[in-house]
């Protein structure tokens, strides 16, 4: 059996591959894009996420989901790509809008989860353009963050979407006349277009 898919854009082919290899081992330890993160193992912390795209037959549309890469069976990426978060963007060439707006956000800390959180959003946009608060909570719901608490990711992120409410509804310290509260985490003016 050969095995023959994409990662970041380049043709691998595996001839006889493991089939119990999972993505992220063969990520990691065959490919070496250790970007990808080793969690939980058991896909509930979301921190080894990459987007994988297929071309649906019927609409001739492409799909971009996110996936748990520890999880995965490598050998179930037959015909398909996977993008890694190396292969978004990079320190070296050019962060992607989506790795941006974590960084001047501060929705990193530690960074262990980030690679996850970063792909998640990514894969998110490559299928909705312009989501909805409620598009990204749902994109989210399989990453973990345990240092920071999520507000600095969702500021971040939050700039993505069709619109932000707080939750606090009418009772929003904003909406008060006496508010001098500031949400300014950022100058929203220095961000990477998005296209």
């Amino acid at each position: 059996m050969e095995l023959v898919f994409f990662v970041n854009g380049k043709k691998i082919v595996e001839v006889d591959p493991d089939p119990q290899c999972t993505l992220l081992t063969y990520l990691r330890e065959k490919l070496f894009l250790c970007g990808t993160k080793l969690g939980c193992g058991e896909g509930g912390c979301g921190a080894c996420t990459v987007m994988v795209s297929s071309i649906n037959r019927s609409t001739n549309k492409i799909k971009h989901i996110a996936v748990n890469a520890c999880l995965t069976p490598v050998c179930s990426m037959h015909g398909l790509a996977v993008t890694t978060v190396e292969g978004i963007g990079s320190t070296r060439s050019k962060l992607h809008p989506v790795q941006e707006r974590i960084a001047k956000s501060h929705g990193s800390q530690c960074g262990f989860c980030t690679p996850g959180i970063v792909m998640s959003m990514y894969a998110l946009l490559r299928s909705l353009p312009q989501p909805s608060m409620k598009d990204m909570e749902v994109a989210f719901q399989g990453n973990l963050c345990r240092c920071t608490g999520y507000r600095p990711i969702i500021e971040g992120y939050k700039t993505f979407t069709k619109e932000f409410a707080c939750g606090m509804g009418e009772k929003c310290c904003k909406l008060s006349k006496q508010s001098q509260v500031s949400d300014e985490l950022f100058e929203k003016s220095s961000f990477t277009p998005y296209d």
